[in-house]
């Protein structure tokens, strides 16, 4: 696999929209269970230290959410990689894009 050219894929309009929408998907998926795991903490709560560990996991998230979801084509199919490797994203939600990248992507997944 040719690193370089991951970065130079090209991607069609057709491709812009499934790649956002599976984007948006991943994004919607990994919030969600980030909402279900802060709700639990919630009905947990106990005292005012318990509080912080809610508002410590949150920062912590926060960070890694906005690390992981970059949508610049040149780093798409690496992040497609690492949400598919995560669970955020399935195979199937990549359908309509060309075969290299998805190809490409489910490789590097698999390292």
């Amino acid at each position: 696999m040719n690193v370089a050219g991951v970065r130079d894929h090209k991607w069609s309009n057709s491709e812009k929209k499934i790649a956002r929408q599976a984007f948006e998907r991943a994004y919607q998926r990994e919030c969600e269970a980030i909402q279900k795991h802060v709700r639990a903490m919630l009905a947990k709560l106990t005292n005012a230290d318990d509080i912080w560990r809610v508002h410590d996991f949150l920062s912590k998230k926060r960070c890694e959410v906005d690390n992981k979801y970059d949508y610049r084509y040149s780093v798409l199919t690496f992040v497609f990689a690492r949400l598919l490797k995560e669970g955020w994203l399935d195979e199937s939600d990549l359908d309509g894009l060309q075969e290299d990248k998805v190809s490409a992507i489910k490789d590097i997944a698999s390292l």
